[in-house]
């Protein structure tokens, strides 16, 4: 059923010596999600990917997959995820066939649901005419079709991604995101990266991690409202000084821009519009230009990767 709970995540807490990768995060995916995790480099996403896939015990909190607590019946809830990690575990020195039929009776698959999973996962990921390729041969985009493929093999309802699109060019970086955004359609999707790009290009939710916390979770477009104007760009022909600007009221920061142009910095929700316009007019400012400018949602992330925006 669309929008059915496939992975709970509660209060998921991880520590290697004394830094804390993962700090008592909590979640949830449903059916027809594609979750991206954003985050720096060392911000706890790959940590929490390996949790949810079951390759590494959390310290405290609580994973649920498909209705299975992933401690308490591991087997069930991992038979629910099928797992790609940013270096796909394959054999180069095996042919595309023979990689999916080895992972498929670790799967526990007979030789006729074997077949039936080649096919269908050679299908789903562009594979078919490539089963007798050396692995070793093959792309890196093609190595990264094959490790999808080993994922989907056993049809889990959630796929938890690492890194699905490193290295691959601008071509094979397209048909990995459309190729993840089909198979959303009908499972819960979990990827992780540091770009934002892929994340609008990909997904349809989005959670932002930063030093093992999550400093933002929702939908895209619960992103695109923190788009409020935080800026008011102005033009005047006869300025005062720039004390004067920053003293109008809710001004933080007066940025020159040369030529008579000015950055009004104002806090969220503050609208220095109408201050501006009566002081202009009564101080013969010569006002030529006034526009508030909206944060774009790659600087949104920045604000909140670095810790300058408020969660």
């Amino acid at each position: 059923m669309k929008g059915e709970v496939l992975v709970q995540v509660e209060r998921l807490t991880r520590s290697y010596g004394d830094i804390r990768a993962v700090d008592e995060i909590s979640f949830t995916l449903r059916k027809g999600q594609v979750l991206g995790f954003l985050g720096l480099n060392g911000a706890g996403k790959s940590t929490t990917m390996r949790m949810l896939a079951g390759v590494l015990a959390p310290d405290a909190g609580r994973i649920t997959i498909n209705g299975a607590d992933l401690l308490d019946q591991p087997s069930q809830a991992k038979q629910a995820i099928g797992y790609l990690p940013d270096q796909p575990p394959l054999y180069r020195e095996l042919t595309v066939d023979e990689q999916l039929h080895y992972s498929a009776r670790l799967h526990g698959l007979d030789r006729t649901a074997c077949r039936q999973a080649l096919l269908r996962a050679k299908e789903h990921c562009g594979l078919v005419d490539v089963g007798r390729r050396l692995i070793g041969n093959l792309s890196k985009g093609y190595r990264q079709r094959v490790g999808l493929a080993q994922a989907l093999l056993h049809d889990p309802p959630v796929l938890v991604l690492d890194e699905p699109t490193v290295g691959l060019d601008p071509m094979q970086l397209r048909e990995m995101r459309e190729l993840i955004r089909t198979l959303g359609r009908d499972r819960g999707v979990i990827l992780s990266t540091h770009l934002l790009p892929e994340v609008q290009a990909t997904c349809t939710h989005a959670q932002i991690m930063r030093a093992g916390r999550l400093v933002f979770s929702g939908d895209l477009a619960d992103l695109e409202r923190r788009r409020c104007s935080t800026h008011l760009r102005i033009g005047l022909n006869a300025p005062p000084p720039v004390a004067s600007l920053a003293q109008l009221p809710g001004i933080i920061r007066v940025e020159e821009l040369g030529h008579g142009r000015f950055r009004l910095h104002h806090a969220p929700g503050a609208a220095p519009h109408q201050a501006v316009l009566e002081r202009a007019c009564a101080d013969g400012w010569d006002l030529w230009e006034i526009t508030p400018e909206h944060a774009g949602l790659e600087q949104i992330f920045v604000d909140l990767t670095l810790g300058e925006a408020p969660v």
